[in-house]
């Protein structure tokens, strides 16, 4: 498994715990910044996917 699989997920979790941190405190500045950090994990795990499919196209 890519590297960036396991750490996309990672900053997926953190993102997506800031935002709902961010929405009970009503902090919509955490709120924000789960959001984006949550979408970039989701890029970072499909770069990650990408890279496996294609590792495995050369197999």
């Amino acid at each position: 498994m890519d590297k960036n699989r396991t750490e996309g997920m990672k900053h997926e979790v953190k993102g997506a715990v800031k935002e709902v941190a961010g929405k009970v405190t009503g902090n919509h500045a955490k709120e924000a910044a789960g959001k984006i950090e949550k979408n970039a994990g989701k890029v970072q795990n499909e770069v990650g996917k990408a890279a496996d499919q294609a590792r495995d196209r050369k197999h």
